[in-house]
């Protein structure tokens, strides 16, 4: 763990210009094709209603969110423009902010309250969804994972406004 007083802490913990929501995609059942809302609610302790991760166990993975950024560097691996949002199966795509230093942080997304929960891996569907090399393009790329502390509705054009 870093000494909080270390200037590599001090950097870590500095403000962040906040996130723009472009894009809101809800998983109805597993495998099933993404429905991409304007509007999205989310539950404290469960996630995205109407998502099939959504859960009464207060589980790590409650919502999913990506850098718009990242899907154009998915598409560049792939030799393509970008990757369509609905295939990497995330519920939240947000431009404007690197996920990564969210990473133990609380942040706002709408009027949501949420706490980043780790880094979203990608998972075997990217090779049959993106193509051959899907899976190994994804890595690195796929954002983070959260927890909803206060639910709220998130729309399109909402804030992602980094907390502590």
């Amino acid at each position: 763990m870093l000494n909080p007083a270390s200037p590599l802490a001090r950097l870590m913990a500095a403000p962040m210009r906040p996130g723009t929501v472009e894009w809101l995609g809800v998983r109805p059942a597993r495998l099933a094709r993404m429905r991409a809302p304007a509007v999205i609610a989310l539950a404290p302790g469960q996630g995205v209603e109407g998502d099939h991760y959504r859960s009464a166990t207060q589980g790590a993975r409650q919502v999913t969110v990506i850098a718009a950024e990242h899907l154009a560097a998915i598409g560049g691996f792939l030799g393509r423009d970008s990757a369509p949002p609905e295939l990497l199966r995330r519920n939240v795509v947000v431009r404007g902010i690197n996920l990564l230093a969210l990473k133990a942080r609380r942040f706002r997304l709408g009027g949501a309250l949420l706490e980043c929960s780790g880094e979203c891996h990608p998972c075997s569907k990217m090779e049959r969804l993106l193509g051959m090399g899907g899976y190994n393009a994804v890595r690195g790329h796929g954002g983070i994972t959260a927890r909803v502390l206060e639910g709220s509705e998130v729309r399109l054009s909402d804030w992602l406004v980094p907390l502590d």
